[in-house]
């Protein structure tokens, strides 16, 4: 399932929710991404696409210095999954696509 194209998601975290941009794009045979959000932009790592999983990883400083650890599942122009910081609790992920 292809997961290339501009997310809106919506992360509920423990100090709220927080929005974020998702931009996924195809370079030969590798996934790229970036995610934009609380004023900053930052690299996703280590995408896999399995399917209709997506893991990736990312770092931010906003509003705290996190690496987090992306689990979603694509359903067509949307998703639903996780993220985790560390050890603390998951986070729930929802997410669509805007239209092409």
């Amino acid at each position: 399932m292809p997961v290339e194209g501009i997310w809106d998601l919506s992360v509920a975290t423990p100090i709220g929710r927080i929005k974020a941009v998702v931009v996924f794009r195809r370079e030969g045979d590798a996934l790229t991404g970036v995610a934009h959000g609380a004023g900053e932009e930052v690299t996703l790592d280590d995408i896999v696409l399995d399917g209709h999983r997506v893991t990736w990883k990312q770092s931010v400083t906003r509003p705290l210095r996190l690496n987090l650890a992306f689990a979603v599942a694509l359903h067509g122009d949307t998703l639903e999954g996780t993220s985790r910081a560390g050890r603390l609790p998951a986070s729930r992920v929802t997410g669509t696509r805007r239209p092409a």
